[in-house]
């Protein structure tokens, strides 16, 4: 189980990040499992991104955006930020 980012974890912005990863994942059918595969990430890391635990880097989020099938930038409206 990846650590959570000591000093975000749970800062509102990472947890409308991974809200609107998590909603937009299962509007599309797809498993955490799945998506974690197409984002080149590991399960329980993608579980973390979720939960607002971690802080992932911009192409981690570029990846898991592509993995979705949307852009970087309707990620980020998603979730307001």
């Amino acid at each position: 189980m990846p650590i959570p980012s000591p000093k975000h974890a749970l800062d509102p912005a990472l947890v409308a990040l991974g809200l609107a990863i998590r909603a937009t994942r299962q509007a599309r059918g797809l498993s955490q499992e799945e998506l974690a595969h197409r984002s080149h990430v590991d399960r329980s890391y993608m579980s973390s991104i979720e939960r607002g635990t971690q802080n992932p880097g911009i192409m981690v989020v570029i990846r898991i955006a592509s993995g979705i099938g949307i852009s970087l930038e309707e990620l980020a409206a998603q979730a307001g930020i």
